[in-house]
């Protein structure tokens, strides 16, 4: 079995053909979809999700850098009165992005260490969402040292150093179509950093791998990505499937 750690299902580019798209994922040994949360315009669209495919999608509750902004205490109230009502399993997907807009840099931080103190408070995972903004962002993952953070740095975009350094704060590296772009250097991360840290995600509808770019994303094209891994790797198809698979059950304690 292959699990998708992060696919917006919910989002309306499936709107016509959610169920179908599900189908083929599931017939491709794809069987579990982890929702990243975006903001609360999306929520009801997210439960929805959860309810429609129940053993299937799993819900995460979050608020997405690039949905910051002179609201965003009003958003972070949304989450705390949410978080109690359903079973939740990750904090996410929170972070920073400097790569769209820089209006709200402070209020972007201030978001994400309030998200970093409900996932201790509550003993989640933080899915992240890092562009633009790596250093900063292992920089204040590690003022938190204490609290044995843990999570997922979700479309990993560094280095190899920089690999080493989110691995240490006790991170995995979410690992999607990007490794199959020629130029975009994962190939190289992937190949030095073990199997151990490592799990798999679409981003659908985004970040189509290669041979599919241009067309939308879907959780089914997962098995792209881990014969890319096992390629680089130079291992079996199996093995980065049950390791990867294992990774990410443990790391948002999932269970069917």
């Amino acid at each position: 079995m292959l699990i998708d750690t992060h696919t917006h299902l919910y989002s309306e580019q499936f709107d016509s053909d959610r169920k179908e798209s599900v189908s083929e994922a599931i017939k491709n040994n794809v069987e579990i979809f982890l929702l990243p949360a975006i903001d609360k315009s999306y929520y009801n669209r997210l439960l929805q999700c959860v309810k429609d495919f129940p053993d299937n999608c799993f819900p995460m509750i979050g608020l997405h850098p690039t949905s910051v902004k002179e609201n965003y205490t009003e958003e972070l109230e949304f989450i705390h009165s949410e978080i109690h009502q359903t079973k939740f399993y990750a904090i996410g997907e929170c972070g920073l992005d400097y790569y769209w807009d820089k209006t709200y840099i402070k209020e972007q931080e201030i978001a994400l260490r309030a998200q970093i103190d409900l996932s201790i408070k509550y003993k989640l995972p933080l899915v992240i969402h890092s562009r633009k903004s790596l250093n900063e962002l292992i920089q204040i993952i590690n003022d938190y040292k204490k609290y044995s953070l843990t999570g997922v740095f979700h479309c990993f975009p560094g280095n190899i150093p920089e690999a080493e350094k989110v691995i240490k704060l006790g991170f995995m590296l979410g690992i999607g179509g990007v490794v199959t772009y020629k130029n975009s250097g994962m190939a190289e991360v992937v190949k030095e950093i073990s199997l151990d840290h490592i799990i798999l995600e679409t981003d659908a509808p985004y970040l189509t791998p290669v041979p599919h770019r241009g067309k939308r994303n879907e959780s089914s094209l997962i098995r792209i990505i881990a014969n890319k891994i096992a390629e680089i790797k130079n291992i079996s198809f199996e093995e980065v499937e049950e390791k990867t698979t294992s990774n990410a059950i443990k790391l948002f304690n999932l269970s069917r």
